[in-house]
Formats: C-alpha cells, sequence, structure tokens
C-alpha cells in the first residue's frame, strides 16, 4: 500500500512538515540518512550555537559582575562541561522529535533516499534496498557548509559549523572568513570566552543581508569588543602550520599581511544538498543547485515539493523552511495555505548585540521607488536596556510616508532576535505606523523601544 507522503530529511521543515501530514491523517514516512533526527539545526546549527551563545552571556556577566555589586573571585571556565550541557540540550531534543513523529503516527525509516521518479523513492541503509511508493514527496534534505577551492575542514585547524562545536578547549587565537550570521555568531562566543578574533568579510560590510546602518553598529561594537573586523577584504595562501593555520590578508586598502591563528573557521555560506538524490529521475528543475518550486512549493515534477534550504528563492533559515513545510502539506492535503511572503521573514542573529530584523531594509525601500520615513530609537534611552548593563544600538522603523505603512523593522541591541516579534505581527496584520504609536508598551521593557521607534518616524519619540 502506497504512502500518501514520504518526507526526506528531518531538519525542522521535514519534521514539522511530517508532523501537520500525520495530524490531517495522510500516511507519512520520514527517511532520514543520520543516526540522530533534527538536522543541521538541531545538531549542529542553530540549537548547539545559542546554547554556547548563552553560555558565553552568562560568563561575560561573571566577568563583569563588580559594576553589579557581585564580587566573583576568579571566576573559572569549564569548556567540556560548557559541551556536555550543550550536547545533553540536543540529544533532549532529538529524542523530542522521535516522540512527536510516533505520536503523529509517523513512520521512520533510516537510509538516504534517491527519487526514481513516477512517485518512487529508493532508500539504502546497512539493512539492504527497499523501494517505497508515494502520492507525494517533500525534499528537505538541507545544505552543508561551503568551503574554500581546494580546501577541505579536518576537525583539528580548519573548521566548519560542524567542527567548530566540537571543540573540547576555548582556542587562543580564532580567524573567521565570512561575517554573515554564522561567522559572527561564533566570533562573539569566542571572543567572550578569551579568545583572539579576527573576522575576515570579502564584501563591504559584515552581516550582509542587514540594513547598512544595523552593519556598521555590529562593526562599532565588536571593535569595541575587541574583535579585529576587515572588510573588503581577502584571505589567501592558507595553509596549515602544525600548530595552527596561517594566511595572508589582503586589507582593503590593498595592503598585505601575514596573519596565524590556532584556528580557522571557513563561514561562507551554504550548499543545497540536491546532489545524488536522484533529481536527473525527475523533471525537477534546478537554479544553480537549487530546487525551483511554485507558490505551493511544488516542483516542475507532478506531487515532489521542495521546502527549507535546497529552495531557490528563499533565505536558507529553519523557521522558512517550517512555513514552506506547512505549505506543501496543506496544498497536497486540500487545505487553505497561504503562500510564503518574504518580505514578512524574520532574520535573528545571536551576537552580542543581537540583531532581529524583517521586511525591507531603507535602501531596498528606496531603491523601489518608495517615499520613506525612518525612525530610530537607541537603547541608550531604554530604561530596561540600562538595567541589564546593555544599551548599545537602536531600534529603525522604515516607513512609507504617504499612508505609514511598515515596511521594515531592524533592530540591533539586548535581545534584538525577540523584540522583533512584534515588527514581524505588526507587518502581517497590516498595521499602520499610526496603530503601533497607539498601541501600549509595558513599562519598563526593552519592547519598549519598538513603540518608541514607531513613534520617531514622526519625531515624537518621547524618551531620546
Amino acid at each position: 500500500m502506497p504512502y500518501d507522503l514520504i518526507v526526506i530529511g528531518s531538519g525542522p521543515g521535514g519534521y514539522s512538515a511530517a508532523i501537520r501530514a500525520g495530524q490531517y491523517g495522510l500516511k507519512t514516512a520520514l527517511v532520514e540518512k543520520q543516526p540522530r533526527l533534527g538536522g543541521t539545526c538541531l545538531l549542529v546549527g542553530c540549537i548547539p550555537t545559542k546554547s554556547l551563545l548563552q553560555t558565553a552571556d552568562v560568563w561575560d556577566r561573571f566577568v563583569h559582575s563588580e559594576a553589579g555589586g557581585i564580587h566573583c573571585e576568579n571566576p573559572r571556565l569549564d569548556y567540556p562541561k560548557v559541551k556536555e550541557r550543550k550536547d545533553g540540550i540536543v540529544s533532549k531534543h532529538s529524542k523530542g522529535v522521535e516522540f512527536l513523529l510516533k505520536r503523529a503516527k509517523v513512520e521512520r525509516i533510516s537510509g538516504f533516499a534517491t527519487l526514481k521518479g513516477g512517485g518512487k523513492v529508493e532508500v539504502k541503509s546497512d539493512s539492504g534496498v527497499q523501494t517505497l511508493e508515494t502520492k507525494n514527496i517533500i525534499i528537505a534534505t538541507g545544505s552543508e557548509a561551503r568551503m574554500l577551492p581546494g580546501m577541505e575542514p579536518d576537525a583539528e585547524f580548519i573548521l566548519t559549523n560542524i567542527e567548530i562545536l566540537n571543540l573540547t578547549a576555548v582556542p587562543k587565537s580564532l580567524i573567521v572568513i565570512g561575517a554573515g550570521a554564522v561567522g559572527v555568531e561564533f566570533a562573539s562566543i569566542f571572543k567572550r570566552f578569551g579568545t583572539e578574533v579576527t573576522v575576515i568579510e570579502m564584501l563591504p560590510r559584515i552581516v550582509p543581508v542587514e540594513d547598512e546602518e544595523i552593519s556598521k553598529e555590529l562593526e562599532r561594537s565588536f571593535k569595541k569588543q575587541k574583535i579585529r573586523v576587515e572588510t573588503g577584504a581577502k584571505a589567501e595562501n592558507i595553509q596549515k602550520t602544525g600548530t595552527g593555520v596561517k594566511l595572508t590578508l589582503t586589507t582593503r586598502e590593498g595592503k598585505q599581511e601575514q596573519l596565524e591563528a590556532e584556528k580557522l573557521l571557513v563561514a561562507v555560506g551554504r550548499k543545497p544538498n540536491t546532489d545524488k538524490i536522484g533529481l536527473e529521475n525527475t523533471k525537477v528543475e534546478l537554479d544553480r543547485g537549487f530546487i525551483k518550486v511554485d507558490t505551493h512549493q511544488q516542483t516542475a515534477e507532478p506531487g515532489v515539493y521542495a521546502i527549507g534550504d535546497v529552495v531557490a528563492g528563499t533565505p536558507q533559515l529553519a523557521h522558512v523552511a517550517t512555513r514552506e513545510g506547512m505549505i506543501a502539506v496543506a496544498h497536497m492535503a486540500g487545505k487553505p495555505a497561504i503562500p510564503i511572503n518574504k518580505n514578512r521573514i524574520p532574520g535573528c542573529t545571536y551576537t552580542e548585540p543581537g540583531i532581529g530584523s524583517v521586511g525591507l531594509t531603507e535602501a531596498q525601500a528606496k531603491a523601489q521607488g518608495r517615499k520613506v520615513k525612518v525612525g530610530k530609537f537607541p537603547f541608550a534611552g531604554n530604561s530596561r536596556a540600562t538595567i541589564l548593563g546593555h544599551h548599545d544600538g537602536f531600534v529603525k522603523v522604515v516607513a512609507d510616508e504617504e499612508y505609514g505603512e511598515i515596511l521594515g523593522v531592524h533592530i540591533i541591541g539586548p535581545e534584538g532576535f525577540e523584540l522583533i516579534a512584534e515588527a514581524v505581527a505588526a507587518m502581517e496584520s497590516e498595521s499602520t505606523v499610526d496603530v503601533m504609536m497607539q498601541t501600549i508598551h509595558a513599562h519598563p521593557t526593552l519592547y519598549e523601544a519598538v513603540g518608541e521607534a514607531f513613534n520617531a518616524v514622526y519625531g515624537l519619540s518621547i524618551n531620546a
């Protein structure tokens, strides 16, 4: 008896889609090649990284506790214990995914899946090969770290997100190539643990997908924390030395310098896992390795859907994968589903200070020919930020001048990744700046700063 749906991949998109299909009463199987469930995000991405960032936050408070009247004599960082805690969180939630799939009556199949066309999926595992039949397939195979040409990660000196999470000691020095979310988060973690950190970015600014003012503020804050930042720069002649790595840095001004460090993290983006999964046996169309889909996440092959990091045109974020999974399953089950609105996707970066953003940057809005009004409110004017001792950064609202439509909100500051929630809800419900100005914000809170930024669009903020 064929399945209604086979999901390939157990990351957030894949397991969420499988659970939703089970909730809708579809006979569903999930194929995963790894021994544990959860995909990159849970096993070697978002979750373990945020565990380390949480520890870095707590450590930072101990190291700088004197200002708050707390005397900590010689605090000691037990990094193996830090790693143990991180690994425990990952294991707990991986088992949680297993439980949720069972509860939704989703069959778990271990092995490597290959599409054979015509609704057939071949699964190879240690116990042999089986061919499954299904009405629908969701490709949720995710992505892996891109490497620089001619280089391979080696678990000791040249690292990706996977290897750096397995370190058992804090390195004395670290060079990070790439200043997207992955690069800057690890820079933020290890600097606070005492590592000497250098960040090298080929593009003109760090976190290049963010609003330009956010990039400038993060760079300013990093430099204040004594993280060296080189933008518009190149790293070449990378070599292992036996005790670490060395490379030639060419700065924005064209000056060359030899750099050495104990570890090198390569964080130059992620490539989709679309090789060797049998796409050549289908009509699925690719764009530079990414799968083309319509608004229901359907590919050009009938009954085959794609979600998450393999999809062309949407950001490689766990919450995007999950939403795309909901859309695909609703479509195949004949339920209503609203396609993804790319202008409503929040992005979060868990550095210190934290970043949260949604919608158009100021430059993007102007490039679209919109007449914009911008409101900015600094966390220096927020009492809760002062209490926390984290008052770097600001909230920036980009609005349409004529109607007060909220076009984008960009936050850098304490808990910026949490504060963006209000802006996403406001934009999704098509609230205007005027509505948000009338919305009562509790005091004293960090999210008051968001309310003040909406007021600042019309020059009416109170505390700045």
